[in-house]
C-alpha cells in the first residue's frame, strides 16, 4: 500500500502542474490520513499501527503506603516573617499662588501580618513551606496620601494542629475556620505632615516603617478522631478499619503496612458518625521514640476511647496487652485508662477460641472477638462503638463543654 502512494508521488512530481493541481487523493485506513495536493504531500499522520508501535491500555498502578508517606507529613518547622512598614514621606506642597502649602508628606502603609488558619480541607502538612515572608506596606505619597497596608498572608493548616515555640504549645487549632495571628507586621513610618506643630511649620523629618515580626513555629498535626486502634505491628488494624468503615488503608502480611495514620467514618441509620483512627504499629520501647515511637503516640491522646487490638494467632495475647498500656502510660500518665475496649482479632484462624478463653479470664474489661478478614462479628463492635461514643457526648454535655462531633 506505501509502495504504491510512494509511487504516486514520484509520478506526480513528472507530471504539469495543470495536471498535478487537480490530483486529489485521500486514503483513511486505521487512523491513517494521506493528502496529496499540488506537487506533493500536503499533510501526513502516522498514528497508524502500520507506521507506529501499537501501544497498550495502560494500567493505572495502585498507590501503596509507601507512596503515600511523601505526601502524608505531621509535622513541619516554619519560619515566619511579617512584612515591614512602609516608609514616611518627607514633601511639601506647591502649586500657583499657593507656593508655601506646608509639608503634605503621607504616612506609610502598615506590613501585613501572617495568620494561621485551620482547615479541615486541608488533611495534611506537606503543603506547608519552610519560610513564609508577609507583604510589605507601601510608602507614603505627596498630597497627603498614605501607603497602602501589606495584606494578610493565611497559612491553612489541618483542624488538629499544634503550634509550639521552642517546645512550648502556643495554640491547638481544634475548630473549622479557627484562627492564630502568629506574626504582626510592622507598623507604617510617620510623613512630616504628622510633625506638624505650631512650634514648627516646615518640618523635614519623616520615619522609616517598623520591621515586622520574625518568629519560628513547629507545626504539629494531631489526627482527630473519636476512637483509636491501638495494637502492635501486623495485629490487622488496617484490615478491621476496612471491615467497619469506608477508608481503604494499605494491607499487606508484613508488618509496618501502615505509616502514617487514616482515619474511617462509622455511619449509623440515625445518620450520626464516628471517626475511628488506624494509628500505625507500636513495638516495646515506643515512649522512648523507638520504631515510629512519638511520631505518631501523639496522635493517640488525641483519640476519646481506645480499642486495643490483640492479636489472637500470638501465643499469648494477653501480654500485647500489658506491653500497650505500659507504653502508653509511660509517654503519658493515665492514657491508658480512657474508655476503652479489647478487641481481639483473628478469631477464624485455629486455636483462637481457646485463645480468647484464656484471655477473658486474665482481664476485667469487655472483650469482643471479630475476624476482620472474614467480618465475623464485626456488628458488635459496631455497636460498642456506639455505645462508646454515646457515652462520650454524655460526659460532653454534664460538665458543659461544646460537643465535638468532628
Amino acid at each position: 500500500m506505501l509502495a504504491t502512494l510512494a509511487k504516486s508521488v514520484r509520478a506526480s512530481r513528472l507530471l504539469s502542474p495543470e495536471t498535478v493541481s487537480g490530483l486529489k487523493l485521500r486514503q483513511n485506513e486505521r487512523g491513517k490520513v494521506l493528502m496529496l495536493f499540488g506537487a506533493g504531500v500536503r499533510n501526513f499522520c502516522g498514528s497508524s499501527t502500520l507506521c507506529a508501535k501499537a501501544r497498550g491500555v495502560q494500567k493505572k498502578n495502585d498507590v501503596t503506603e509507601k507512596k503515600l508517606t511523601r505526601h502524608f507529613v505531621d509535622h513541619r518547622r516554619v519560619k515566619l516573617v511579617a512584612g515591614s512598614g512602609g516608609r514616611g514621606a518627607c514633601c511639601f506642597h506647591s502649586e500657583p499662588r499657593k507656593e508655601w502649602g506646608g509639608p503634605d508628606g503621607g504616612n506609610g502603609g502598615d506590613g501585613g501580618s501572617i495568620v494561621i488558619k485551620a482547615d479541615r480541607v486541608i488533611k495534611s502538612l506537606a503543603e506547608i513551606i519552610p519560610i513564609y515572608k508577609g507583604e510589605d506596606g507601601e510608602s507614603g505619597g505627596r498630597k497627603n496620601c498614605y501607603g497602602r497596608n501589606g495584606r494578610t498572608t493565611y497559612i491553612h493548616v489541618p483542624v488538629g494542629t499544634v503550634v509550639k515555640e521552642q517546645g512550648r504549645t502556643i495554640v491547638d487549632l481544634t475548630e473549622h475556620g479557627q484562627e492564630f495571628p502568629a506574626a504582626f507586621g510592622g507598623a507604617g513610618g510617620k510623613g512630616n505632615r504628622f510633625f506638624l506643630s505650631n512650634e514648627n511649620r516646615a518640618p523635614t523629618a519623616a520615619t522609616p516603617g517598623m520591621p515586622g515580626d520574625e518568629i519560628v513555629l513547629q507545626l504539629e498535626l494531631r489526627t482527630m478522631a473519636h476512637a483509636g486502634l491501638v495494637g502492635f505491628p501486623n495485629a490487622g488494624k488496617s484490615s478491621l478499619l476496612r471491615a467497619i468503615s469506608n477508608a481503604r488503608p494499605a494491607v499487606a502480611s508484613y508488618p509496618f503496612t501502615t505509616l502514617n495514620p487514616h482515619v474511617g467514618i462509622v455511619s449509623y441509620r440515625d445518620h450520626e458518625q464516628v471517626a475511628v483512627a488506624d494509628i500505625p504499629g507500636i513495638i516495646t520501647g515506643a515512649h522512648l521514640n523507638r520504631g515510629l515511637g512519638f511520631a505518631f503516640l501523639r496522635h493517640i491522646e488525641r483519640c476519646r476511647f481506645l480499642l486495643f487490638v490483640l492479636d489472637l494467632s500470638s501465643s499469648e495475647p494477653w501480654t500485647q496487652l500489658q506491653h500497650l498500656r505500659y507504653e502508653l502510660d509511660q509517654y503519658e500518665p493515665g492514657l491508658s485508662q480512657r474508655p476503652r475496649a479489647i478487641v481481639a482479632n483473628k478469631l477464624d484462624l485455629p486455636d483462637a477460641r481457646e485463645k480468647l478463653e484464656t484471655l477473658r479470664s486474665r482481664v476485667t474489661e469487655r472483650v469482643i472477638p471479630v475476624s476482620a478478614l472474614t467480618g465475623q462479628n464485626t456488628e458488635e463492635l459496631i455497636l460498642h462503638l456506639r455505645e462508646l461514643y454515646d457515652g462520650y457526648l454524655q460526659e460532653q454535655g454534664s460538665e458543659g463543654r461544646k460537643t465535638t462531633r468532628w
